[in-house]
């Protein structure tokens, strides 16, 4: 299914997991959405599409690729939903996919293969247990990164540094995309940025909303084809920019009544 400015589409429909207990009664487990922009990725999703089996739905946002991305994503999973729009950075393609997503909690990753989707379960269990934003770090317990130059690695943690003294944060790693959050939590953040600063808007406005925000390890591996589109220093300015910009702006406008997030139906039970 193909979503374009200037023509019809078609919304997959889901099928959410269920189970009887005993009564009759049928709980119904938190649904997932995988969100991932792609430019150009096809030779990556060749690798990460077979890994998704542990979703219900995948949004492919797609900044119009030559390369037979799109194809090769309908190939592999040919109920992904897939929106294409004019390439306007990761962060339009981010709030694009969140906006379509339609399970209970989402899985934001990179399309390079460099985020294992064997990790989704560490994410999803503490939103389970919750938590509403649950962001990655390669500096933590069982974490990593065989990507990380010295010099963006040293950026990275001036910048991490610093968003902790600003917001009173213990964050081990700001400027890394592998997020899940609740689908609920998604307007909340008011996102508004279009390139890499996306990951730090995420973060800062979490905090700012109020969420109840969590990290977990993880291991980031090599792109596996291609070359990335980030530019350390262009990219580092804007995030500068950004976490600094929006300390100033005071905290985000809460809901009516704010309570604690009620827990998810654990994702494992649903095997049991």
């Amino acid at each position: 299914m193909v979503e374009t400015a200037d023509g019809p589409h078609r919304v997959p429909v889901l099928h959410p997991r269920s189970r009887p207990e005993p009564g009759g009664r049928r709980v119904q487990w938190p649904t997932v959405t995988a969100v991932i922009p792609t430019l150009n990725e096809a030779d990556n999703l060749r690798w990460l599409m077979p890994r998704l089996t542990a979703v219900d739905e995948v949004i492919i946002v797609d900044g119009q690729s030559t390369d037979g991305t799109v194809e090769v994503a309908l190939a592999i999973r040919p109920d992904a939903k897939i929106i294409v729009e004019p390439p306007a950075g990761k962060g339009a393609a981010m709030r694009t996919g969140m906006a379509a997503a339609t399970g209970d909690l989402l899985i934001m990753l990179d399309a390079d293969g460099s985020m294992d989707p064997a990790e989704f379960d560490s994410f999803l269990a503490l939103l389970c247990r919750g938590f509403d934003f649950v962001k990655g770090t390669r500096y933590g317990c069982g974490g990593g990164s065989d990507d990380l130059t010295g010099l963006r690695s040293l950026g990275n943690r001036m910048l991490t540094r610093l968003a902790n003294l600003l917001y009173g944060q213990n964050w081990s790693d700001l400027c890394y995309g592998y997020v899940a959050l609740r689908r609920s939590a998604v307007e909340r953040l008011c996102l508004e940025s279009t390139g890499f600063e996306i990951e730090t808007e995420m973060c800062v406005n979490a905090v700012r909303a109020g969420l109840k925000i969590a990290e977990v390890p993880s291991h980031e591996t090599e792109r596996r084809h291609g070359q990335s589109n980030l530019n350390t220093f262009r990219d580092g300015w804007r995030v500068l920019k950004t976490m600094i910009r929006l300390r100033f702006k005071g905290p985000l406008r809460q809901e009516p009544q704010v309570a604690e997030p009620e827990p998810l139906p654990s994702l494992s039970a649903a095997a049991e």
